[in-house]
């Protein structure tokens, strides 16, 4: 067999979560080799030039609470560039724009009577209030948030954004996910009750950029525009057979979606494995970026919670970090998650664009096809696990079927979401595990 390289451990995916697990064992004096298929690092978080800026392709922000990812940026003295901000957050309801940026707003939310202002005011309250949230498992999100608020409550604000993430999954989700997104958005606000998100300038890919910088000052290897295309085990050692070579290494940690890990080890994996690693499903994401000469509106996040809308959300990203970090221009993020087999996810640029200026045109009537400078339309097929009640069980442990092969994708992050907080938390979990296991077995 001819070995391209030979390195203690190779890390599928250049993600923040294969990325955090380098940057930890590396500092612990381990040899690491990361292989990312994209040309760039930061998984979902990667970015693309707008007016001489990096920018997201997705949209991305932080929670005040998200300490693992404020620790890592201080660590890598990227603190300063750190910046917080209250944002203005907004629902569409029956053509209509409402804040709710605040708790009072709510007393302002017309679209409910009073009693049921009163009622989802008190949810959150009692959302953030649940200590165990195991007592949540058996329950779907619509029970719950029935239960905790009514009907008419779920009907007018829960139920379409459950419906805009998950589509035809949206009555499987469980209590768990709707649960965390409570206590996450109620952790970061300031004394007035106001959201206060935060945003690193020049975006997530900065502090991508930051991690690798590091992993190779510390002798790793970041291996960029690199497809893995098969692993397996032969006499004690694990190779990755990849588009620049094979990859010869005592360990390996596969970051990607599971169903992906699974093509990657089906050759030599029990079928009960697989079997475990394609049983948590996923929906996709496309979403379009529009760079405007103008904004929409003052709003940063806005839900869009009439049902014959096809977004989720429209994300207003220059009113939370500022249009002047990208040459005056108006940056607005247009989500849909949907099923990858959905004629909407094939469309090109042009065609999306087509179909979505008219929605917009309903809720901004005065926009026009001349203030769009340029639009973008990123496709992410894994882009977020599908979580059922009962998620626990479905979740597979670090540790594969044969020793020397780990796991640790965003499937696996629980009771918490996806998200870059998260994948880096669990990124160094693993660092750290593997690390151990390294001692323990003799390096």
């Amino acid at each position: 067999m001819n070995i391209a390289h030979r390195t203690e451990v190779t890390i599928v995916g250049g993600g923040f979560t294969g990325l955090a697990a380098a940057y930890e064992l590396a500092r612990h004096g381990v040899q690491v080799a990361v292989v990312e298929c994209e040309a760039e690092p930061g998984g979902l978080a990667s970015a693309f030039d707008v007016g001489g800026e990096r920018l997201d392709r997705f949209y991305h922000h932080w929670f005040t609470s998200d300490r693992e990812i404020m620790d890592l940026i201080g660590e890598l003295g990227l603190t300063d560039r750190v910046q917080v901000s209250p944002t203005n957050t907004g629902i569409f309801y029956a053509n209509s724009f409402f804040r709710l940026s605040t708790p009072w707003d709510l007393l302002k939310f017309k679209p409910l009577g009073l009693a049921d202002r009163l009622r989802l005011g008190l949810l959150a309250l009692r959302a953030r209030r649940v200590g165990d949230w195991q007592q949540l498992e058996s329950l779907s999100a619509r029970e719950w948030l029935i239960a905790l608020g009514g009907e008419n409550v779920f009907r007018v604000v829960w139920e379409p954004l459950l419906k805009g993430k998950f589509g035809p999954h949206a009555d499987d989700v469980s209590a768990v996910w709707f649960w965390n997104k409570l206590k996450l958005r109620g952790g970061s606000r300031g004394r007035g009750g106001e959201e206060r998100l935060a945003y690193l300038r020049g975006g997530f890919v900065a502090l991508a950029d930051a991690l690798v910088a590091q992993i190779r000052a510390l002798g790793g290897r970041v291996d960029l525009g690199a497809r893995v295309e098969r692993i397996h085990p032969e006499n004690g050692t694990w190779h990755a057979f990849t588009s620049i070579g094979t990859i010869a290494s005592r360990r390996v940690i596969a970051t990607p979606a599971l169903p992906l890990v699974a093509r990657l080890i089906s050759d030599w994996a029990p079928p009960s494995y697989l079997e475990q690693l394609r049983a948590i499903r996923y929906i996709g994401n496309v979403c379009m970026v529009l760079v405007l000469d103008r904004p929409l509106s003052q709003t940063y996040w806005l839900n869009v919670n009439d049902p014959s809308f096809p977004f989720v959300g429209v994300i207003e990203h220059t009113n939370f970090e500022r249009p002047e970090s990208y040459g005056g221009q108006h940056i607005v993020y247009l989500s849909k998650y949907l099923p990858t087999d959905d004629l909407l996810y094939a469309l090109d640029a042009d065609a999306f664009l087509d179909y979505a200026l008219p929605y917009l045109r309903r809720m901004f009537p005065t926009l026009q096809r001349s203030w769009v400078r340029q639009h973008h339309l990123w496709r992410a097929e894994w882009s977020q696990p599908v979580v059922v009640k009962h998620y626990g069980r479905l979740i597979p442990p670090t540790d594969g079927p044969e020793e020397g092969f780990h796991l640790a994708s965003m499937a696996q992050i629980y009771p918490e979401d996806r998200g870059t907080n998260y994948a880096v938390r669990e990124g160094r979990k693993v660092g750290r595990h593997v690390f151990t296991r390294l001692q323990q077995h003799g390096r």
